[in-house]
């Protein structure tokens, strides 16, 4: 039998899709409440997935979706560096 492997999916917290986590960006809150892009997926802490679209993150910064999801304020070189990250991948 073929057996896949099964591919992880995550849902975008601005778009609300499920999609691969390799298509997604992972934002961790650490216990001391620092906010980073993890890349590695694998940092501790509380995340929250975004659709690698600028779309996706000018939407999470418009409603503040990042903050009410990780319960922190976000600062806007966050966002910054998402939507370098973004153009740099394409």
């Amino acid at each position: 039998m073929n057996q896949r492997k099964k591919i992880p999916l995550r849902k975008c917290v601005a778009t609300g899709e499920m999609m691969p986590k390799k298509e997604l960006v992972r934002i961790v809150r650490s216990k001391e409440g620092e906010v980073s892009v993890d890349l590695t997926g694998k940092k501790s802490g509380r995340g929250a997935y975004l659709t690698k679209s600028k779309e996706a993150v000018l939407l999470a910064k418009k409603k503040n979706i990042l903050a009410n999801h990780l319960d922190v304020s976000i600062d806007d070189s966050i966002y910054e560096e998402l939507l370098q990250l973004i153009e740099k991948e394409k």
